[in-house]
């Protein structure tokens, strides 16, 4: 397979009979360097093209075809956070200390950058006051995060600063030994005080299915409550993906804003409204992340002040 290369950054390959079949195979074959993350995002991204069409993983290429690509897939260093002090002036470091450090996210902010040179994340913020974080992770956009926070929740985040804090988290929250609380301005009071219901995973949400879906265990206390809206408390004993906001939804009180699961929009107070309060290390140690001001003001204009 040759390769030549067309506008700035792009490539173009010449099919030949030893590379006909499926296009991700033989993308594969020209880049074995790419992990299957890598190559799945250049087709998530539309940078692959047969000819003039746009390509799916699964479409097929012949000798002669010709693939283009709008740049070669991106790997190892070049996927790592970059240094963003703008992102560092949004986070308010709640514990510094040798082997971890632990800041509030805003609501708004991603986790971590889904491309090479992506800026404006948590990730990107904590690599331009602690660069060191920046080159831990099983996966090298981690930036040292050893969890995540959905774009639209705000609160307590963790980037280890060694490799033994990373091993050591990491494996901490697989065993369930970190204890994690997030505040939800719900809908109405929830039907039960906890929800075990499995989740599985479509794409970008989960669904309840007790048949496919994975254990989750999420409990709830109600703090504050007025006409139509409550002020909620969640012990989150599981980590999966999107576990709060389900299990919120399926005990009728969805997180208000939080459109996708059930939830619906306050006027004048944009975004849903979740916030991963403390989290509890397992040294005992308690981080604190103050409730947001547009938390605050939603909760006003609740009636929960």
């Amino acid at each position: 397979m040759s390769e030549t290369r067309e506008a700035p950054g792009s490539v173009k390959i010449d099919v030949e009979t030893e590379d006909a079949g499926r296009v991700d195979k033989a993308i594969a074959r020209r880049y074995p360097e790419a992990g299957r993350r890598a190559l799945a995002r250049l087709f998530a991204d539309g940078a692959v093209k047969i000819g003039a069409k746009r390509a799916a993983k699964g479409d097929m290429v012949a000798a002669g075809d010709v693939i283009v690509l709008a740049h070669a897939p991106l790997t190892g260093d070049a996927l790592r956070p970059a240094a963003d002090p703008t992102a560092l002036a949004q986070l308010a470091v709640l514990l510094e200390r040798a082997d971890l450090v632990a800041v509030s996210k805003p609501a708004g902010m991603p986790s971590q950058p889904l491309r090479a040179g992506e800026l404006g994340t948590a990730a990107s913020g904590i690599a331009a006051r602690w660069p060191e974080c920046a080159a831990l992770g099983d996966d090298v956009r981690d930036g040292g995060l050893v969890h995540r926070l959905d774009v639209g929740t705000s609160g307590v985040l963790v980037a280890a600063r060694t490799e033994a804090a990373y091993r050591a988290l990491r494996a901490a929250f697989g065993a369930g030994t970190i204890a994690k609380t997030y505040l939800a301005l719900v809908h109405d009071r929830p039907v039960a005080s906890e929800c075990e219901a499995a989740i599985a995973q479509r794409g970008d949400h989960v669904v309840v299915d007790p048949v496919t879906g994975l254990a989750a265990h999420t409990s709830f206390t109600v703090e504050k409550a007025a006409a139509g809206y409550a002020l909620v408390r969640c012990a989150a004993h599981t980590g999966r993906m999107h576990q709060v906001r389900a299990h919120l939804a399926h005990v009728a009180s969805p997180i208000v804003g939080d459109t996708r699961y059930g939830g619906h929009e306050l006027p004048d107070h944009p975004g849903f409204f979740l916030h991963a309060a403390t989290l509890t290390l397992p040294d005992g140690t308690t981080i604190t992340a103050p409730l947001p001001d547009r938390f605050a003001a939603a909760l006003a204009a609740c009636g929960l002040a």
